[in-house]
């Protein structure tokens, strides 16, 4: 999956009404994931992971707990493009997101539901960047 499917799959799984926690975004785009094929759950995984893994960065999560600052970013995520995009260009509109106490910890389950929905089984993954909390060595060089 590319960068642009990744962003259009948010897209259209992004529910209408408010979704502070992203209950309805993650169960929308496990459904479509779930529909198949498998490579696609994996690529959404590797799409997700290097989204969060850009956002792992010092000028975000300094003095958070690491899943606080997860679950923000994922919020961020959540937001969909141009809100993830934003923040990136402007590390200060993350701030936003901190003090909403916005999180959507849910997004991260994705592509685990969606693989066991397809395969009945549990999926001991990885990816190639980890969206772990402070995995990013380049993001905190210097903290």
């Amino acid at each position: 999956m590319n960068e642009n499917t990744f962003w259009q799959l948010i897209d259209d799984c992004t529910p209408s009404t408010p979704d502070p926690d992203a209950e309805d975004l993650a169960a929308a785009l496990t459904n479509r994931l779930a529909l198949g094929p498998l490579a696609t759950v994996i690529g959404f995984a590797e799409q997700l992971s290097w989204v969060l893994y850009q956002l792992d960065r010092k000028e975000y999560g300094r003095d958070m707990s690491s899943d606080s600052f997860l679950y923000t970013r994922a919020a961020v995520v959540a937001a969909g493009r141009e809100a993830y995009e934003a923040v990136l260009r402007d590390p200060q509109l993350f701030a936003r997101y901190v003090r909403d106490l916005t999180w959507a910890e849910n997004l991260l389950y994705v592509p685990d539901m969606a693989y066991r929905r397809i395969t009945g089984e549990e999926w001991d993954r990885s990816t190639r960047y980890s969206y772990e909390s402070y995995s990013n060595a380049a993001g905190w060089a210097g903290a």
